[in-house]
């Protein structure tokens, strides 16, 4: 029964401070609009709620640790709870660490908390990265909204690698050899960039506390800004995307307000987060760093292996084959060069150039708030997929020596298999899951059209056996029949009179034009084949019998 205008007024007590607030603030109008706005009830856009809910802890659980943490390089003798690292010389810094892990109430929990968090941030971000990109929702008007998720994922990446860097162990310590080798293989100013990070030669007594302004000022400063900005702003001022079907449009959203229905689910959705983290925390160990020992610039150990958002790293230096450039008396270590800086340079500019990319190739500059199933565009999807399994060789390239160690096989055959897997992989995927696609189009077809297979043999008057096939409601088959906005369009235009159209008059044009026509060859359009409903609620049985006459007499 509809509100009565009397129950659509606020309570006194929030009414007085609310009109209080807006007369010096303003912000009425637009927050009557928030409280309205319609969420998609769709479980792939909670990934991005996962994200922010582990920033949050990651802050949370950060600043507890700040109160304990001594970012220095000083050196001390341990004298903690901790006995076999007893009378050891070592950093402030991992003597501070060792504190927090044995002798503050909680310490070990807080610091397995933030751990945990941040490799669920990460794990997030990725799958949420995944998703917009099969789904297209990086497409007009949302390429600010990419690019800046893009940003985020280097940001947070980055800031993993110098936070489980603070404690200085060796296992931490090793990650910042690696950097410091990655800085110094840059031609003709590495030295002075070592020299500049690390405050002397490696490894100084300044890396530690550098690391830690950067790692709890500046970097969480900058996400604190773009995340608001990539989660609520931008998001509030446009359309929210929604995958197609249940009468979802181009131009309407279909869900619930924000107020209260999703207020109230996210809110249970913080605790689950907050709860599985936890969880993890307490029950599974992670970067147990007392059983590394302080870092030791002449020492290293075994099977050594950084988190796994920075094995993709880690794995392209270990296949790299061993090139170096000689020239006038300089050496350019491409060994290293390629691995740390053209592998990620070339995945994050691929990443953020995709969206215009794309544009230019389909032609299509239209707004879309409409998301594609991935199976209906089967060029991305393949293109997709293709950077995963580069991504996921890569990383598991960084384990080579324990995949050689558990299996017992050559260290050099580990790493030859992943040289020839990261060149064909890419190759391997793509065909695959083109062909998926095309797959998973024509079953979507076949659904339309006949119907859901049931298992039931009818014989027909002329003695031929058939399966009988139930048709399945409009609101089931809707993401297939419904009408939605093309991924692309088709540039390609004959020639008139022996003059080639103009689009493909220049070198630049026909490879646009080539890339134009593999892209829409095999895009899914609705289908447009119509079913009779019959008194089970638009689902009757169906057979062959009612599509076509029965042979014979």
């Amino acid at each position: 029964m509809p509100a009565s205008p009397a129950d659509r007024v606020p309570p006194k007590a929030l009414a007085a401070p609310g009109r209080a607030v807006d007369e010096r603030f303003g912000g009425a109008a637009f927050a009557r609009k928030a409280l309205r706005k319609a969420f998609p009830d769709h479980w792939s856009f909670l990934l991005g709620e996962i994200a922010m809910y582990s920033f949050l802890i990651i802050v949370l659980t950060g600043v507890f640790l700040t109160l304990f943490f001594v970012p220095s390089m000083n050196e001390t003798v341990y004298d903690g709870s901790y006995v076999p690292l007893k009378g050891v010389r070592m950093s402030e810094a991992y003597a501070s660490a060792l504190h927090i892990s044995f002798d503050v109430r909680g310490g070990l929990l807080m610091r397995q908390i933030h751990h945990w968090a941040t490799d669920v941030f990460m794990a997030a971000i990725a799958v949420h990265l995944l998703r917009n990109f099969f789904t297209g929702a990086f497409r007009k008007p949302r390429e600010l909204n990419w690019l800046i998720g893009i940003l985020l994922f280097m940001l947070v990446m980055v800031n993993g690698l110098f936070g489980y860097s603070l404690p200085d162990d060796l296992l931490s310590g090793t990650g910042i050899r690696i950097l410091e080798g990655v800085l110094a293989s840059v031609p003709l100013v590495g030295s002075y960039l070592v020299m500049f990070v690390f405050g002397g030669e490696f490894p100084g007594t300044d890396i530690i506390p550098r690391l830690y302004i950067v790692h709890i000022l500046l970097i969480p400063g900058i996400l604190l800004a773009l995340i608001p900005l990539h989660a609520v702003v931008l998001t509030w001022r446009q359309t929210h995307t929604q995958f197609p079907g249940k009468g979802s449009t181009n131009t309407t959203v279909r869900g619930y307000p924000f107020f209260p229905v999703f207020i109230a689910k996210t809110t249970a959705f913080f605790l689950w987060v907050f709860g599985v983290t936890a969880l993890l925390a307490t029950f599974f160990q992670i970067n147990p760093i007392w059983l590394f020992g302080p870092y030791d610039p002449g020492a290293i150990s075994s099977g050594s292996q950084p988190d796994w958002y920075m094995g993709w790293l880690e794995g392209s230096l270990r296949m790299m084959p061993a090139w170096e450039i000689n020239a006038w008396g300089h050496t350019v270590p491409m060994n290293v060069l390629v691995p740390a800086l053209g592998v990620p340079g070339l995945l994050f500019t691929g990443l953020a150039a995709y969206p215009f990319v794309e544009r230019w190739v389909t032609g299509d500059s239209r707004v879309h708030h409409l998301l594609d199933r991935p199976r209906d565009v089967p060029a991305r999807t393949g293109i997709g997929m293709g950077g995963v399994v580069f991504y996921g060789v890569l990383w598991a390239a960084g384990g080579n020596d324990v995949i050689a160690d558990r299996f017992d096989i050559p260290l050099f055959w580990t790493t030859w298999f992943f040289r020839c897997a990261i060149i064909l992989g890419p190759v391997l995927a793509y065909a695959v899951a083109y062909r998926i696609c095309l797959g998973l189009q024509r079953r979507d077809l076949g659904l339309v059209r006949h119907g859901l297979e049931t298992g039931v043999i009818r014989r027909l008057p002329n003695g031929e056996y058939i399966e009988v096939e139930r048709h399945l409601p409009a609101e089931e088959t809707a993401a297939i029949t419904d009408d939605r906005p093309p991924a692309a369009v088709s540039l390609a235009r004959p020639d008139t009179k022996g003059v080639q159209a103009p689009e493909r008059r220049s070198g630049l044009g026909r490879v646009r034009v080539a890339l134009n026509r593999r892209f829409v060859h095999d895009l899914a359009a609705p289908d447009r084949t119509t079913t009779r409903a019959g008194p089970d609620h638009g689902a009757p049985e169906h057979t062959a019998e009612e599509e076509r006459p029965a042979l014979g007499p």
